[in-house]
């Protein structure tokens, strides 16, 4: 099975982005990580794909995943077979809200 293409707009420090680090980690997937609270051009390019403000983004295969959580990230991966059920468990939660989830 071929690697997927990843790239992940993530906030530094908030639970739906650390949920979907955990699920990268998880699967040992490889990805970008995209801070888009640092880097303003992250952001804006987030913004500019997905058609919303709202983070994390998740672009797998080119297919764009909008202001998702590992739980949803998890649920694309496995539906369209870009990996197998495992027992491994997440090593952080993988649906938890930050406070400030739908700001910038």
């Amino acid at each position: 099975m071929n690697s997927p293409t990843i790239i992940a707009y993530l906030k530094p420090s908030c639970g739906w982005s650390q949920g979907v680090r955990a699920i990268m980690r998880k699967y040992e997937l490889s990805y970008e990580d995209r801070d888009v609270i640092n880097d303003r051009s992250q952001y804006a390019e987030m913004v500019t794909k997905s058609g919303q403000p709202l983070s994390p983004c998740v672009e797998v295969n080119g297919h764009l995943l909008a202001d998702v959580s590992g739980d949803e990230v998890e649920a694309y991966l496995l539906q369209v077979g870009l990996v197998q059920p495992t027992e491994a468990i997440a090593d952080s939660p993988t649906g938890q809200a930050c406070g400030a989830h739908h700001k910038k």
